[in-house]
């Protein structure tokens, strides 16, 4: 274990770097949360009609399960700005609903039934298009079972400014044969490396999801324990949504996709993408009518179905696959995706974490990120399989540059080289909310006590169960954002918004004459 280059030494802010270089920096966010009955169940009702094409709509829309909402909000120029978009989509949503339905506030669901077609599948329409989209669900869902894709997360988008990397390049003698597509590649794949290298961090401090309702365990092989009659939990965990029981698969763990240099991640999940894989071929095509059951028999159906809780990402066009949009554009921003939902935010995250999360992006970005090989990414995996099962135990140690190391001196360390690059983002935003989110994180640090992934087991002991702390705070959420008004002019801009998305599916269903077994056929 000892042949690592070492990442993340002696760190130091460029010299060239001021909290101008920040200008152009951007954020949105997508976030996850399923819709459930009044009595806690899924629901079973359909996308609600009010809240338009799921197929078409911009901001709202599904993810696996047609009761799992996914609500996107545009690249915004300050986290107060993406988070108030976020909260204004909410107000919508729940402005939308069937009366007393709620959005679940917990990354893992509850009150799920045994049988999995209870789960239903997004139906997208009967265009080409949506058919497909619905096809790749029913894909995953005999591929790991529909339960693991009711799992709900967050993912922060973010990119940096051209200003930044134009002054970078011109400083790095060596960077002057290269393009500014290819310089932003290389810097941008740097950052993802330590994002990786730094995943554990983001588990202990922001991981949300320390124990499991009992149906989502039902008939799985699991070494949990009983935390009361109905939930079951490891003391110590903090994210078991990123463990081996939430969305990992073996298959994927084999795939070795590395993200040294934008050609060579590209070439990974195409290859997955046209690599059979027997058990996925065992199950069929087809179902007994005929009727398809899955996009291919392949290692992903599509690049999307590789799972990994950063990527790299660029706008893709129509008819164009993520990995064409990357080779031919380059990377647009990154996608931080290793994010548990924070169950006492209404909108799924606060901002002192999003605040943090860019600091870190930063840090990631301007430290040395060597490449990343197979035998750091096993001790990377092990790293993390110890945060995710007891992140909060005392004394825990991980392995750091080939060495163990105690979790919480690594983390402080790390803490303590990010407030210089807090204090920068404070200087451009004015306030001092990135420092005090910097502050926060490192109090969680040295307390374990006084994380989420604590006070998730502290209150599901003292309310009698994990559901009843989400129904508890699912009921606050909905309350507070219900008495939260949009102006008349916002609300009118997201009704035409729906509207649109109405008329631009119907349209799209009814320009197709292609067969869909043709159109499969052709992109398969």
């Amino acid at each position: 274990m000892s042949n690592f280059a070492s990442s993340f030494v002696n760190f130091d802010i460029p010299n060239w770097f001021n909290s101008q270089h920040l200008t152009g920096m951007l954020r949105g966010i997508e976030k996850e949360g399923l819709r459930v009955k009044p009595d806690g169940f899924l629901a079973q009702t359909p996308h609600p009609a009010k809240l338009g094409s799921k197929l078409t709509h911009p901001f709202i829309t599904t993810d696996y399960s047609e009761s799992l909402l996914e609500l996107i909000t545009e690249p915004k120029a300050s986290p107060k700005e993406t988070l108030n978009m976020l909260r204004q989509l909410h107000v919508l949503v729940y402005q939308g609903m069937p009366e007393g339905e709620l959005m679940w506030p917990l990354s893992m669901p509850c009150m799920l039934s045994s049988k999995d077609e209870d789960i239903p599948l997004a139906d997208y329409g009967s265009s080409n298009t949506g058919k497909l989209k619905t096809l790749y669900r029913s894909g995953l869902g005999i591929r790991y079972g529909r339960r693991m894709q009711t799992i709900a997360g967050l993912h922060y988008n973010l990119s940096f400014g051209d200003t930044l990397f134009e002054t970078w390049q011109a400083q790095t003698p060596m960077a002057q044969e290269q393009t500014l597509t290819e310089f932003k590649n290389e810097k941008y794949l740097g950052l993802i490396r330590n994002f990786k290298r730094l995943t554990s961090l983001v588990l202990y401090l922001l991981g949300a999801s320390p124990s499991v309702c009992p149906c989502f365990v039902a008939g799985r092989e699991h070494d949990l324990e009983l935390l009361n009659d109905s939930t079951y939990y490891k003391p110590t965990a903090t994210s078991l949504r990123m463990g081996k029981l939430g969305y990992t698969n073996s298959v994927q763990e084999q795939l070795d996709i590395r993200y040294n240099y934008l050609p060579e991640y590209v070439a990974g999940l195409r290859r997955a993408i046209q690599t059979p894989h027997e058990s996925f071929a065992k199950l069929g095509l087809e179902d007994e009518d005929g009727n398809p059951i899955q996009i291919n028999n392949h290692i992903l159906q599509i690049e999307n179905e590789y799972y990994s809780p950063i990527r790299p990402k660029q706008i893709a066009m129509s008819g164009e696959t993520p990995t064409e949009a990357l080779e031919r554009r380059g990377i647009a921003y990154v996608e931080f995706r290793a994010i548990d939902l924070d169950p006492y935010s209404d909108v799924g995250i606060r901002l002192s974490s999003a605040c943090f999360l860019e600091v870190m992006a930063l840090y990631c970005l301007f430290s040395d990120s060597p490449d990343l090989l197979p035998e750091e990414e096993e001790a990377l995996a092990i790293n993390l399989e110890r945060v995710v099962n007891e992140g909060r135990r005392e004394g825990l140690h991980i392995i750091n540059n080939g060495q163990e190391q105690s979790l919480e001196d690594w983390m402080l360390k790390h803490l303590e080289r990010m407030q210089p690059l807090a204090a920068l983002l404070d200087a451009h935003y004015g306030g001092n909310e990135y420092r005090a989110a910097v502050a926060l994180m490192q109090g969680k640090a040295g307390h374990s006590e006084s994380t989420i992934s604590a006070q998730v087991n502290s209150d599901s002991q003292r309310l009698g169960s994990l559901w009843q702390l989400g129904f508890t705070l699912a009921q606050q959420h909905r309350e507070s954002l219900l008495q939260q008004t949009l102006s008349p002019n916002t609300q009118a801009k997201y009704e035409v918004l729906v509207e649109k998305s109405i008329l631009q599916q119907a349209e799209i269903e009814l320009a197709e004459t292609e067969d869909f077994m043709d159109f499969l056929q052709q992109y398969r």
